[in-house]
């Protein structure tokens, strides 16, 4: 690869993948270092977009996910279920519920199951800021991937699950 096309590609390049690895002595594949490289560099600036699309509407990401998964569960869903559908802890789940509480956007309630227990309750205002906000973002979401084919788009989907699978190793003991 010439220097000139270096410059213009997205960094790290195979070549500064492969001085790395030569450079502490390991065998390992250069492609393989550089697509989980990428891929976690895509995910955080994905992350960094996504709190400031979701800003847009007052909300966070934490608190957009929690509210869509109510959504998809019903409107209810206990705490520690929604800290294992978001992955994530339940004091995050309590945090992110407390706010959103606040707003009127969901509310808690006894369990009718176990009385003991709470579930977390999408309410109307809640809904209705869900609804508020579709056109855009999911406008937003297709364009994001609008330079994509639906041929292109089944196989990433395929390769994301793939890799979902894989994240594992990053923190296997």
């Amino acid at each position: 690869m010439d220097a000139q096309r270096e410059s213009t590609e997205e960094a790290p390049t195979l070549d500064q993948a492969r001085r790395q690895i030569r450079h502490y002595g390991l065998d390992s594949d250069p492609q393989a270092v550089l697509v989980a490289v990428r891929l976690m560099a895509a995910g955080a600036r994905l992350g960094q977009a996504s709190e400031v699309h979701f800003s847009r509407f007052g909300l966070s990401t934490g608190r957009y996910r929690l509210l869509a998964d109510l959504e998809d569960s019903e409107g209810e869903k206990s705490p520690s279920l929604l800290a294992a559908s978001l992955g994530v802890s339940r004091a995050t789940v309590s945090g992110l519920v407390d706010s959103l509480e606040k707003e009127g956007l969901v509310l808690r309630r006894p369990s009718t199951e176990d009385g003991r227990g709470a579930v977390v309750v999408l309410t109307a205002r809640g809904a209705q800021k869900l609804r508020d906000l579709a056109p855009d973002h999911f406008r937003r979401l297709q364009g994001m991937v609008a330079d994509l084919s639906v041929e292109e788009r089944t196989v990433f989907l395929d390769l994301l699950s793939r890799i979902t699978r894989g994240i594992g190793a990053l923190t296997a003991e």
